[in-house]
């Protein structure tokens, strides 16, 4: 029993020590206009995007936890301000799900910086 426990312990602290650990770094801003979510009507298929790529700036910048709900605050209302407030709702409510620092997805807060997971950071705190 006492060999199995110090066995784990190993498995789990040796690729703990051995990560490297990187300085933090903002890579190229990227965007693919509204994640998971279309980018307008079938009308309009484009009338939300500019709203979606602003929000898309904020997340790869990342921020504070107030930053992120501003930042999703301001898509809602962008949305809204087209007419359409069904979508806004919907929208928000994904981003406030699935947006979240501490999921490992590409589109989640502070997804520009090399690290994982970065959490939340005021912009003075960021290098």
């Amino acid at each position: 029993m006492r060999f199995r426990t110090v066995i784990l312990l190993l498995c789990f602290l040796i690729p703990v020590s051995c990560r490297t650990v990187r300085e933090p770094e903002l890579r190229a801003f990227a965007t693919d206009g509204c994640t998971c979510y279309p980018d307008g009507t079938l009308q309009a298929p484009d009338l939300w995007r500019p709203d979606c790529v602003a929000h898309d700036y904020a997340y790869w910048r990342g921020g504070s936890r107030a930053e992120r709900r501003e930042a999703d605050r301001k898509l809602r209302e962008g949305i809204r301000e087209k007419g359409k407030p069904l979508a806004a709702d919907v929208a928000f409510l994904g981003v406030r799900l699935g947006g979240t620092p501490f999921l490992p997805t590409p589109w989640r807060w502070g997804y520009g910086w090399n690290q994982f997971p970065r959490g939340y950071r005021a912009a003075e705190d960021r290098k």
